[in-house]
This record gives C-alpha cells, sequence and structure tokens, in this order.
C-alpha cells in the first residue's frame, strides 16, 4: 500500500470527561467488551511492524491517536511509541503523527513532545464556551472550557499545528456565527464542523442534544457565508467540509471519507490491537481481527472488508439521479437510516441539498482560484 493510515485508541473507550453525547461511549457500550484498556508496548511494537511491513517503498504511515481519550495513556506511552516508530521506519517511508483530544490533561511536556515529533493536534472546542460548557463536562460535572482554550494557547505558543473540532448540535446550529468568531477569536484557523450522532439504534431527533437535517442545512450555509466572506477578503480561515467539496471539484479528492462517500480510507486499532475498518462502525459485527493473528494486508483483502466496502457503495435511491452526487456520493453510511420503504436514506441529505444549493456557486468561483494558482 502506498499510503497506510492508522485511527489508533491507545486509551480504547477510557476517557476523563462524560461528554453527554458522546458517540464512542455509545458505541462501545455496544460491544461484548465496551473497553480494551490501554494499549501494551507490546502490542504497540506489534502494530509499529505491521505498518512499515505492509506500506509500499518511499510510502507513506499515518499515525493518527483518537479515544475515548488518548491522552489518558499517558505522555510516556506516546514518547515511547514515537521512538519506536523512528528506530523501525524503513528509509525513504514518510511518517505523519496527528492526535484529537480534548486537551484537559496537557502540559508543557505534552506541548514539547507534540513540538519535536511535529504532531497535528485537534482539539475538541464547541464554539463557544457557554455551549462548550453544557455538553463536554467532566466527572464532577464542570465545564471544561477555560481548559481547553489554556491548552490552545499553550499549544499556539509553542509552535505545534492545532485544529479545532466542533460538534454540532441542536444548541449549536442555531448560532453559527458565534461560534466561527469564537473559535477563529482563539487563533484557531483550521476548522471542522460535525453533526452531532444520536445513540446507536434509536430514532433520530429525539435527544436534547440532536440536531435536526434542516437546522444543520441552515448552520452550514451561513457558515459557508462567513468563510468565503472570508476568503473574498483575504483573511482565510479554512472549514474542512468546504475545503474537500473546493478538492473534489479539482479532481484531488476529500481529505475525509464522509465527504466524498467512500469508505476504506483507515484501520481503527483497538487498543488490544483488534482492527476495524471505521471508526464510527468499531462494532462486534465488523472486527477484522487481531494484531498479531492475522497480517493487516489479508485484513485488508478479508471477506469482512470486503462486505464493509460493499455495502458503502450501496447508495440511497435518492443518490441517483442527484444533481449533487460527484460531490456528495451518499455522504457516510453512518447517516443512513431505513425509511419507511425500507431502503436506506441519508438522514442529513436534506442539510447537504440545502448547502449546496446555496454554495454551489461560490464553491465552484474558489476552486476557479485555486486552479489559477496552481497554473492549471
Amino acid at each position: 500500500m502506498r499510503c497506510v493510515n492508522f485511527l489508533i485508541k491507545p486509551a480504547s473507550s477510557l476517557c476523563n470527561l462524560r461528554c453527554r453525547y458522546c458517540f464512542y461511549a455509545d458505541e462501545a457500550a455496544h460491544r461484548t467488551q465496551p473497553s480494551m484498556g490501554i494499549m501494551s508496548e507490546a502490542t504497540a511494537d506489534v502494530l509499529l511492524g505491521e505498518a512499515f511491513r505492509t506500506v509500499d517503498a518511499g510510502g507513506t504511515v499515518s499515525f493518527a491517536f483518537q479515544g475515548g481519550e488518548p491522552t489518558v495513556a499517558g505522555l510516556e506511552f506516546f514518547r515511547q511509541f514515537a521512538a519506536r516508530a523512528h528506530t523501525l521506519c524503513p528509509k525513504g517511508v514518510k511518517m505523519n503523527f496527528s492526535i484529537q483530544t480534548n486537551g484537559t490533561l496537557l502540559d508543557e511536556e505534552w506541548a514539547e513532545f507534540f513540538r519535536q515529533e511535529r504532531f497535528l493536534v485537534g482539539l475538541s472546542l464547541d464554539g463557544f464556551k457557554d455551549l462548550h460548557d453544557h455538553c463536554r463536562v467532566d466527572a464532577e460535572g464542570a465545564g471544561t472550557w477555560n481548559r481547553v482554550a489554556k491548552a490552545a494557547r499553550l499549544l499556539q505558543s509553542r509552535g505545534v499545528e492545532v485544529n479545532a473540532l466542533c460538534v454540532v448540535t441542536g444548541q449549536c446550529a442555531r448560532s453559527p456565527e458565534k461560534a466561527y468568531n469564537s473559535l477563529k477569536k482563539l487563533g484557531l484557523r483550521y476548522l471542522q464542523f460535525i453533526a452531532c450522532l444520536d445513540p446507536i439504534g434509536v430514532q433520530r431527533g429525539g435527544q436534547p442534544y440532536s440536531l435536526t437535517p434542516e437546522a444543520y442545512g441552515r448552520f452550514l450555509c451561513r457558515l459557508f457565508d462567513l468563510w468565503y466572506a472570508d476568503w473574498a477578503a483575504g483573511r482565510y480561515c479554512s472549514v474542512r467540509l468546504f475545503e474537500d467539496y473546493v478538492h473534489v471539484l479539482l479532481g484531488d479528492g476529500a481529505s475525509t471519507c464522509a465527504a466524498c462517500g467512500q469508505c476504506g480510507a483507515y484501520f481503527v486499532v483497538e487498543a488490544d490491537g483488534s482492527v476495524y475498518p471505521c471508526d464510527f462502525f468499531v462494532l462486534d459485527e465488523w472486527r477484522m481481527g487481531r494484531l498479531g493473528e492475522t497480517p493487516l494486508s489479508a485484513m485488508a483483502h478479508s471477506e469482512r472488508a470486503a462486505a464493509f466496502l460493499q455495502w458503502g457503495r450501496e447508495k440511497p435511491a435518492e443518490c441517483v439521479g442527484c444533481r449533487w452526487r460527484a460531490l456528495c456520493n451518499g455522504g457516510c453510511k453512518n447517516d443512513w437510516v431505513t425509511g419507511p420503504d425500507g431502503r436506506p436514506h441519508n438522514y442529513l441529505c436534506t442539510a447537504f441539498d440545502m448547502l449546496l444549493t446555496h454554495a454551489a456557486p461560490r464553491l465552484a468561483a474558489v476552486a476557479r482560484a485555486e486552479a489559477r494558482a496552481r497554473g492549471v
């Protein structure tokens, strides 16, 4: 494989926060074993060995850490992982490190480590203080915005590349300007906004934090206006979804599988070495095997992996004649729901139709400008 991408859960579903909408806590609760604990040094070594055996000469291996809360594994775990990766990495192979964290456990030592190893750090920050503190609380029920904002300033002061991840709840959807401008005020210029998920197996839209398709569509349209105005004024701020659409228009492909409607971009590795095809499907029925017992290449070509990919190709019926199919391609299948007709439908289809109807001409204008800048 030219590119081998891992999403690693070194602390499984363990977390020091109790976010009210946490999708992974819900997902883990649907497994036979909710938590696999902390990844051992031996399992990390097996993972690294498989990674560098699988990647082609001159290729790239990406190690992304997530949770739960990955920093619960401790800084020493990451120091040892990075040191072993440098030792084992074949000549000519490139490595990328990243982490998605709630930021509350970060300090000077973490910041220095991230700087030295050139980690891309994604901080979970829900727009603005009141919104964030409503859902993202610690074990005592206290809000965490101030702690995460402090971590953002610390990382920036050390020259660490920092992104913000904002979960769009029903409450957030009512305040796109406030969320966008608050994150920019923290000095963050790379932003990702993702739709909040309802619990597995529960009819969508019934939770206190639930996001309806219409509310998400209105949020995305207004957020796009703000983003485009900044782009046109030369004060660019990256919003990942909009950039993905621009890259699709340019023929580059999207940076996320959800934006392009294609599965199979990475391997999820749980703390015990179990491997799954997607972070939204770290469930017993989709477990592909375990590192050290089955080669990664064999898992990638297994019947279970093939079934998962085939499922992703079976798009909702309304995609067939949709004018936005080339951009959306059905979206993420985790958003598919079964309609009264017994067929899958993308729950958020209305939202993306609203956005693309609203934004398509300006997305095309940004793509043309980018093409000119490239000399194409």
